[in-house]
Order: structure tokens, then sequence, then C-alpha cells
């Protein structure tokens, strides 16, 4: 599988669903300034991890798709829930290597310098991304 950019998408967003993505990840982020505040901002850190939008994009995805088939004559598929699954399984994969991201962060922020901590935690979450996205096609190839 090859990763590649599709812009073709960008035209299908209505405004609507860019108002949507944005709702739920200023909520998301308001969250976790709330549990920042009350139980520290390490706790809270750990919600900004969330990926933010990722509840209005994959129901997004499925709207799309069922578009998609509708407009040929298809009607009752279920590749709209596929892509929305797959979505998942990548927004997963990101988010794992966000997870060593802020392990990299939380721990060298105070005894580094900034710039070099994130570019370091940058790394990590790129390595680990990719890394994670191999296994998973290796194993998947296998099945």
């Amino acid at each position: 599988m090859r990763v590649r950019v599709d812009l073709s998408s960008l035209r299908m967003t209505e405004w609507s669903e860019y108002a949507l993505r944005f709702l739920f990840g200023g909520t998301i982020t308001a969250v976790a300034g709330v549990l920042a505040e009350r139980f520290g901002p390490e706790f809270g850190g750990l919600f900004l991890a969330f990926p933010a939008i990722f509840p209005a994009t994959a129901t997004l995805i499925e709207k799309h798709e069922r578009k998609r088939k509708k407009r040929v004559g298809l009607t009752k598929t279920t590749r709209g829930r596929k892509a929305a699954a797959l979505d998942a399984c990548g927004v997963t994969m990101g988010s794992l290597g966000l997870v060593g991201f802020a392990l990299v962060a939380w721990r060298l922020l105070p005894i580094w310098n900034g710039a070099l901590t994130l570019f370091s935690a940058l790394v990590v979450w790129l390595v680990l991304s990719v890394l994670i996205w191999r296994l998973h096609n290796l194993f998947r190839s296998r099945l």
C-alpha cells in the first residue's frame, strides 16, 4: 500500500463539515484544559493526544462513501463503514506514535533544550508511526 495525498476530497467537504471538525477539536482541547487545571498538566496533556477530530472525520468518511455509491446506483453497501474503520486503524497507529512523542517530551523537556527535545520527540513519533504501519502491513499480508 502506498501512502498518497488525494486533494479531490477537499472539494467534497462542505463548510458545515469543517465547522463540525472545529467544534470537536475545540471541545476536546477545552476538556483537556479543564482536566489540566483540576488534576495537573500531565493528566490534562494525555487528553490532547486524543485524535480530537476523529469522531467527526469517521462519520464524514462514511457519509462521503455512501454518497459516492448512491451516485452510481448502489445502495446498502458496507464500503462507508469499512472506509471509516480503515481511518480508525490509521488514527490508532498515529496515536501510538503520539504516545512516544509525549513520553520523550515529558522526560527530556526538563533537562534538554526545548527545540532539541521537540525535534527528538518528532523523530520518535515519525519512526514509531512508520514502524507500526509497516508491522501492520506485514502481519496483514500474512493473513
